[in-house]
Order: structure tokens, then sequence, then C-alpha cells
């Protein structure tokens, strides 16, 4: 298994100078990874930094860790310009990013700015996308977007969310990332035996496409206390190869939050 730091970028955590500190010490502190949202915040009343600008700045300051967008918001924005950004941001980083995509849980961040947040026009737009995208990526299509990437023959495309079709999607790419927090993002919300059940949805539906042979990936947002490796080993028996410990202005101050990081990932 391997561990990530996710990043709300809300309230304090949107200024990127903040984003750009912790992500550093979460280099020297040996987490493998730095994820962060795509979201605007009118949800929660807070302004939101940007997932590109934030998470390019990230890449400008480490050297190692891996950059997770979890998850792109694909309905809300333009292919041709999500893979631009991310073929521009894996070749700064020399490969490093996790592309995360998903269909958008929070209504307002649609309707605030007269958007439809119509569930099947959203995940009918996200399919349409993530096939443009993955093809852009590739360097395929009548017109290039983007630099080429560092990763071949692109970065990883992970799928986020919770229903059945989502996990059907995820079957389709690199991987799923599930939620296990609660919607505030305050406590576990997740089983790991129920988290089990869908991991084994998503490899069934790999298998009915023929690819169970090749690499799947499959991380979590969880919490855990320092010191408490339980619940993190509970979920890599049951499926997880990511864990991402979700750090939000919830759990504490910048300053708090940062002496989490600093103690290091769960690792048992």
């Amino acid at each position: 298994m391997r561990y990530a730091i996710d990043l709300a970028p809300l309230g304090p955590l949107a200024d990127p100078h903040v984003l750009v500190r912790l992500a550093v010490a979460a280099e020297h502190a040996g987490w493998d990874a730095l994820s962060t949202w795509d979201v605007l915040g009118t949800a929660m009343g807070a302004p939101a930094a940007d997932p590109w600008v934030a998470l390019t700045a990230i890449a400008s300051r480490t050297e190692r860790i891996a950059l997770m967008a979890s998850v792109i918001v694909l309905p809300r924005r333009r292919a041709q310009l999500v893979a631009q950004a991310a073929a521009t941001l894996d070749n700064w980083s020399g490969g490093r990013l996790i592309l995360g995509i998903g269909a958008g849980g929070d209504p307002s961040d649609f309707t605030a700015f007269g958007e439809s947040f119509d569930r099947h026009e959203r995940i009918a737009r996200m399919d349409r996308d993530a096939e443009d995208i993955d093809m852009w990526l590739r360097g395929e299509g009548d017109v290039a977007v983007g630099p080429p990437s560092a990763q071949h023959p692109r970065p990883p495309i992970l799928v986020g969310g919770m229903r059945p079709g989502a996990l059907r999607r995820a079957a389709r790419w690199d991987g799923w990332i599930a939620v296990a927090t609660s919607e505030d993002g305050s406590s576990m919300a997740l089983a790991p035996d129920d988290f089990e059940r869908m991991v084994q949805d998503v490899r069934a539906e790999r298998v009915a496409l023929g690819r169970a042979d090749e690499p799947l990936e499959i991380g979590v947002f969880g919490m855990s206390a320092p010191g408490d490796l339980k619940v993190v080993a509970d979920f890599r028996a049951a499926g997880a190869t990511w864990w991402l410990e979700s750090l939000s202005p919830l759990r504490g101050s910048v300053e708090e939050l940062q002496s989490r990081i600093e103690i290091g990932p769960p690792a048992a």
C-alpha cells in the first residue's frame, strides 16, 4: 500500500503557500503522494484553491511525491483544457501526475453559475470527455493537445465515486477512488467489509472486460489517528492500494495538520 495526504483546499488551506508548505513536509516525512480536490467551495461557504495551479506549485517545490488530482470534475471543465493541463503538469513534474476524474458531488458548484446538475447529463459528459482526454494524452486524434506527458502512454486515470455506475467506469480505466469518510469529512463512515464488497464489484467488472491481469489501483479517502494502524490495515486487507489521509480544516489548524503530516504515513 502507498500513502498520500489529501488536503481539502478550503479556507486556510486555499492559500497555495500553505499547500506547498504541507507538501514539502509530507515529502520529508515519507508520504508517497499529495492529493487535493477540484472544488469551488460554494457548498462550504469557503474559498478554494485551483487544483492545477496548486499541484504545479507543489511540483516545483518537491522532487519525489506523486501529485494526485482527486478528483477533477469533468462536467465543469472543457476536456481539451483538462488534457492540456494534465499533460503540462505531468511533463513539468517528471511523470508524477495521477489523474482522478469524477462527475461532481456539490450541486451549488454548478447551479451557482447557472449550470445544470442533472446526473444523467453530468455522467454522459464525463464519459465522453474521459475518452477524449485519454486520446489526447496518448498523443492521438486529429489535433495535438498539450506537450507530451512524461508518462507513457499517459498518466494513470482513476475514477472517483461510490455509485455502482462509478465502480463500473473505474474498471474501464486504471483504478477507483473510494470515500470512506463522512460527508463533512469529520469521521469514518464506510466499514472495511462494505468497501471490500465494492472492490470485488470493480474486480468482477474488470474480469468481464478481459482486463483481470492488468494493474488496478484502489484508493480510499480515510482518517487514522497517529499510532492506530488497525483501520488502515483493515482497508489494505480489503483491497486498497492507496490510503489517502483526509486532512481538512475540520481536523485542526494548519499547524496541527502539519504536525500530523510530520508524524508520517500510517504504515505497519
